[in-house]
């Protein structure tokens, strides 16, 4: 008689599931003192705002956990309290490692002040050190930050408890070494989570640092808590589109109303779950469509591109205006790519994208030179060609994911307005007219603080171009030089304008009429000629 086999299709159950607890049960749990990540990003996208807000209230009533030491690999937040603002209040922490602060604006003052230690590192630094962490390697060596305002050598534009880097030198080469966190606590956020605590990221439109963040809390000893929008019975799961196993996970917390952003409930279209119509975008007629209509001259077939948040995300409408973005590859450094990268409250999210992938691994692409072209914008830019994103007029801002992607690409098109606050042009007949100059120049004699090095872009062979409403600059080793003029302007109405005297090119260029006109650039019939200069930046 034969005995009862089972059958290799029946599952045996873990001997330990994760608990599933309220939010307010789960935050208890952290001790004061720990070390704990947040996965997320900015504007809402993936940010487990249910902990988030379970932990604030938690430390107003009772003054606990207290003393934390906080890891947000990118920046948190709505800007009206959300995301990492849920730790601005004194006392609450102890430390801060973030790449992105302006989410968060009253976290962001009180590290101005000196209210904690601050590491403003990069993103992709911060979401690599995860990946060493789960690996219990002592941290990450890395080139990037080099020459900025992390490299000790550079002396300004630093806060007063500012942690740096260690700058070494192995086998004749700097380096800079950045030390991976014990991780205590992670706060991760997915869509789906099984019995065993298996989850997936089906209606997530970034998948972001969760795995590492996970793996990193498990080395440590540490604690890992899940917030989902369902559960499922086991095995309900396909396990090909499990992001984080369930053997790393201790605690689900349901949060069924949870949105894929602050400013979106669900579209299949950012999730990749349905092809769906790109809405158009209107970005004005003024200098920010002059701007991204002459920097997207600069684009070429076949080309990974990575687009910046702000003035820099119009590209991408301009290349769906001219019928060429889907011969291109953009990328963004939340993880997706090959669709159209959304704007607003929603940038880092994507429209139709074709792939997702971890952050670790993204910025090993990034960092190894993957990207082809990054336009991305300025906050300041000096007579030396140096650009500062980062900490400028009283504020903190952070480098995001700015440094990753703007030190390794092969081409880089800094864009922003000439000057600010008050600046008014018009166009005129095809002849860009300056109405009002700005009170605050763009274009000074040394950048508050250095978040792009133009030494170091010099030494890797970079093509840079600075591209505003009314010239194009390039870069060279004697610093700054006008290579174009808008239609209508001198050189010299131009450099008049400057607190520096920039070099002029000879024969200095004209930008391209067509960026002023209401009709195409014509991106297309130059997409369609095999003649058409392939790198950019030229």
């Amino acid at each position: 008689m034969l005995t009862d086999v089972p059958s290799p299709l029946t599952s045996r159950r873990r001997a330990t599931q994760p608990r599933v607890l309220s939010a307010p049960e789960a935050v208890a749990l952290i001790p004061a003192g720990a070390t704990v990540v947040v996965t997320g990003s900015g504007g809402g996208v993936n940010e487990p705002a249910a902990l988030l807000a379970a932990l604030e209230r938690r430390f107003r009533d009772t003054g606990e956990p207290g003393q934390i030491a906080l890891y947000h690999p990118n920046g948190i937040g709505d800007g009206q309290g959300g995301g990492s603002e849920a730790f601005a209040h004194l006392g609450f922490a102890r430390c801060v490692y973030g790449s992105h602060w302006s989410w968060a604006p009253r976290l962001s003052q009180l590290a101005m002040d000196g209210a904690f230690e601050v590491g403003v590192w990069p993103q992709g630094v911060l979401s690599q050190l995860l990946r060493e962490a789960a690996a219990h390697r002592p941290g990450l060596l890395t080139k990037v930050g080099l020459g900025t305002y992390l490299d000790e050598r550079v002396a300004t534009g630093r806060l007063d408890r500012q942690k740096l880097p260690l700058l070494v030198e192995i086998a004749g080469e700097e380096w800079l070494f950045y030390p991976a966190p014990k991780v205590d606590a992670a706060l991760i956020r997915a869509t789906e989570a099984d019995e065993d605590g298996n989850l997936t990221m089906d209606e997530e439109g970034a998948v972001l640092d969760v795995l590492s963040a996970a793996q990193a809390a498990r080395a440590g000893g540490g604690l890992v808590v899940a917030q989902v929008k369902r559960c499922v019975p086991a095995r309900a799961l396909d396990p090909r589109l499990v992001r984080v196993p369930g053997y790393l996970v201790d605690i689900v917390v349901l949060a069924p109303e949870q949105r894929q952003s602050a400013a979106t409930s669900y579209n299949p279209g950012y999730a990749g779950a349905a092809l769906v119509e790109v809405p158009p975008r209107d970005i004005g007629q003024g200098e920010r469509l002059f701007i991204a209509r002459r920097a997207a001259l600069e684009l070429r077939p076949g080309k990974v591109v990575n687009l910046g948040f702000g003035i820099a995300d119009g590209v991408a409408s301009v290349a769906q205006v001219e019928g060429v973005a889907d011969q291109l590859t953009f990328s963004v450094e939340q993880g997706s790519a090959g669709g159209v990268p959304a704007w607003g409250s929603d940038f880092g999210l994507m429209w139709n994208p074709t792939s997702f992938i971890d952050a670790p691994a993204l910025f090993d692409f990034y960092d190894g030179g993957g990207i082809d072209l990054a336009i991305v914008s300025f906050a300041q830019v000096d007579q030396a060609g140096n650009v500062n994103v980062s900490q400028f007029n009283g504020r903190l801002i952070g480098p995001g994911g700015f440094m990753n992607i703007t030190q390794s690409a092969k081409a880089v098109v800094f864009c922003g307005t000439f000057s600010t606050k008050g600046q008014r042009v018009a166009v005129h007949a095809g002849r860009l007219v300056i109405e009002q100059e700005g009170t605050i120049s763009k274009f000074v004699p040394k950048v508050e603080q250095v978040t792009w090095s133009a030494g170091e872009a010099l030494r890797r062979g970079q093509r840079v171009l600075y591209v505003t409403e009314r010239a194009v600059f390039g870069l060279t080793p004697l610093g700054l030089e006008l290579v174009e003029v808008a239609p209508g302007l001198r050189a010299a109405d131009v450099v008049s304008a400057m607190s520096f005297q920039p070099s002029v090119a000879s024969p200095l260029g004209s930008v391209a009429p067509a960026v002023y006109s209401h009709g195409p650039l014509g991106l297309a019939y130059l997409f369609a000629d095999r003649h058409f200069e392939r790198d950019g930046c030229s």
